[in-house]
């Protein structure tokens, strides 16, 4: 009896299987496009973190430190998330891409959410969301509010498979980030004496209820723009990235 080939050997149980029928560039991969744009989506992460450190402000010394902010917030779950995009691109993770992909179902919609709110709201008036002293020059604020939804978008467009997640999911997903963001503005502003934003201040209680439902509204309707803009770039039809 003939003794079974080496080829016949099943493969790693970590190893990738062929990437989705609708996932237009290969990913996670060590030395391609994928790896290049994670490389440099971490590299402006980690300068935007280091800006706070070398530019402190009064913020740094409060309850909460600059996590009172949905900006940064944000920018720290597009730096995990994207982090272990990278990782999955070094070692050819099949789980850590999966991973990758159901974290970017709440990171990629919160941070297109932070950009539209944020540049709505400071092309209206930008004391309303940074006060005076805290005033960013362009670079760094293209680096906090428009880089981190730039990644995740070039990443969920072309190097992700397709997301799964429905309407009542995203709706209960945003809610429970809403309803969480607002406690935690709350316990900050009982230690500071101050919200994070000015027009948290201006807008009084009820004000700042109608801004956490519009915010959940947005998110949810950014979720569901990702998934046209997706079937747009790459067509549609079958199984995406599954909910863990």
């Amino acid at each position: 009896m003939n003794k079974p080939s080496k080829s016949a050997q099943p493969p790693p149980t970590d190893s990738l299987p062929p990437k989705h029928p609708l996932q237009r560039l290969a990913s996670p991969h060590p030395f391609g496009f994928s790896a290049l744009v994670h490389f440099l989506g971490l590299s402006s992460f980690a300068a935007s973190f280091k800006y706070l450190a070398d530019n402190p402000t009064p913020i740094n010394a409060s309850y909460g430190w600059h996590f009172q902010y949905l900006t940064i917030l944000g920018l720290a779950l597009a730096t995990t998330t994207v982090m272990l995009a990278s990782v999955a691109d070094m070692t050819n993770s099949q789980h850590l891409f999966r991973l990758k992909n159901t974290l970017s179902m709440c990171t990629t919609p919160l941070e297109v959410l932070v950009s539209i709110l944020y540049w709505t709201l400071r092309t209206y008036d930008k004391d309303l969301v940074i006060p005076t002293w805290a005033q960013l020059p362009l670079l760094p604020d293209l680096s906090f509010h428009f880089i981190p939804s730039l990644v995740l978008v070039i990443d969920l467009l072309l190097l992700s498979p397709p997301w799964t997640i429905t309407v009542p999911q995203t709706l209960a997903l945003t809610g429970g980030l809403a309803f969480g963001y607002w406690f935690w503005v709350e316990q900050c502003f009982s230690h500071n004496g101050f919200y994070p934003y000015p027009i948290f201040e201006m807008v009084g209680l009820e004000g700042r209820v109608g801004l956490f439902a519009m915010s959940a509204v947005v998110m949810t309707g950014s979720t569901v723009m990702l998934k046209w803009v997706y079937g747009m770039v790459n067509g549609r039809g079958g199984r995406g990235t599954p909910i863990i």
